[in-house]
């Protein structure tokens, strides 16, 4: 089939090569034809233009970047929009695709129009639901009327993608029970396949070697009996940085050889200053910076990690990557309950720890537990990562949205 994507991501940016590039690679294998539009930073542009159109050209995918405008105002955005749309335009007269596949909710503004101009079918990827997520994040507010103005026009336009969407794609099954709770969907069936965020279980896996750059325990200033716990990605929006370091100080209060490892871009000056004010010791805290291709060795050297993210209405919809990424390596996870499905995948798999309220008294329950996980054998969470967050299955899942219409 050929399908239009479009995504107001660009592809290199950290999160297309990881969480599109993949899938559109899989799906150009079995056979798809796929255009690519995507909105392209130009710092990222410059650096990586020839590496990643020449990994799209090698896997048979059409790419169409676009310029990103930095600007935050709402009229960068409308002519981000209205490049994205004459480039999509152009390429339904020429290449006469078939279905148009949006990826999150800006993608889906042109979208809609395409299908009803073109008569294309039309994939919501919805990601998650992106105008809750602006609230509970508070990039926007309620009280200030542009914001509420704007908040109330997308949640409009989420009913309107979902309504006409010939498949709408959602993250998480819980997501999916909260859509179709929804009043205007209960007497109006529409078709929702869940798909979370999957890991390349490849390239997330404990038995590679890096002969040329190991990180080891050495190097870090680690002991081979040191409990050392991680932390993978960025803290950003939704990740609880206090409350996971005062976790880690009960943790250490139980277990004087735990260490806290912090996989991160982020300021390490910044989370050493958060510990520092929680009399926690620098020396049992290490904040690195890794490539992609190293992040696996690092998050190799923990064994247990750690995120707590805000426990939002809008994280319903929610499928951390780094769920995936840090199973595969066979390593259990502590989490808070109340994220997307992680309640129940790390329940039903036995694989992770799920803190239900964040006070000293139930992180103290959890660490107590610790040491069970820590003798299962790996097998354990690599069967999870690869039941529930295959990249293979990701893309047969696709595959088949893509054949049903």
């Amino acid at each position: 089939m050929k399908v239009l994507y479009i995504s107001y991501d660009g592809m290199t940016d950290p999160l297309g090569q990881s969480q599109v590039i993949p899938y559109l690679q899989g799906l150009s294998e079995l056979g798809h034809e796929v255009i690519l539009i995507s909105c392209e930073k130009k710092a990222r542009f410059e650096k990586l233009y020839s590496k990643i159109s020449e990994l799209l050209r090698l896997s048979g995918i059409n790419w169409h970047p676009v310029s990103y405008s930095p600007l935050s105002s709402i009229l960068s955005k409308q002519l981000n929009l209205r490049l994205i749309e004459k480039k999509s335009r152009e390429i339904c007269l020429e290449e006469k695709p078939y279905a148009v596949h949006c990826r999150s909710y800006m993608a889906a503004l042109i979208g809609l129009k395409l299908k009803r101009k073109y008569g294309l079918k039309f994939i919501f990827d919805m990601r998650g639901f992106w105008a809750d997520e602006r609230i509970d994040g508070q990039i926007w507010s309620r009280s200030n009327p542009i914001h509420n103005l704007l908040y109330k026009y997308f949640k409009k336009k989420e009913l309107e993608f979902i309504s006409n969407a010939d498949f709408t794609i959602s993250l998480t099954e819980n997501a999916k029970s909260e859509i179709l709770s929804w009043d205007v969907f209960r007497k109006k069936p529409v078709n929702i396949a869940v798909i979370p965020c999957c890991a390349d279980l490849e390239h997330f896996s404990a038995k590679k070697e890096n002969k040329e750059a190991d990180p080891n325990r050495d190097t870090l200033g680690f002991k081979a009996s040191d409990l050392v716990i991680s932390y993978l990605g960025s803290i950003g929006t939704w990740y609880m940085l206090d409350e996971m370091l005062d976790f880690f100080k009960c943790l250490s209060a139980e277990k004087p050889n735990a260490r806290f490892l912090f996989i991160t871009p982020d300021d390490a000056g910044h989370i050493l200053e958060k510990a520092r004010r929680k009399n926690i010791q620098a020396a049992n805290i290490r904040v690195v910076e890794a490539s992609r291709d190293l992040v696996p060795y690092y998050l190799g050297l923990s064994q247990i990690s750690l995120y707590f993210i805000k426990p939002l209405y809008s994280k319903k919809a929610s499928s951390p990557t780094k769920t995936g990424e840090i199973l595969s390596m066979g390593i259990p996870i502590i989490t808070n309950s109340g994220i997307g499905d992680s309640d129940r995948i790390l329940s039903e798999s036995g694989t992770g720890l799920l803190v239900r309220e964040f006070t000293e008294l139930e992180y103290t329950r959890i660490i107590r537990q610790i040491d069970v996980f820590l003798g299962t054998d790996k097998t354990k969470f690599v069967n999870a990562a690869e039941k529930h967050f295959s990249l293979e299955n990701g893309v047969r899942l696709y595959d088949s949205v893509y054949n049903s219409i």
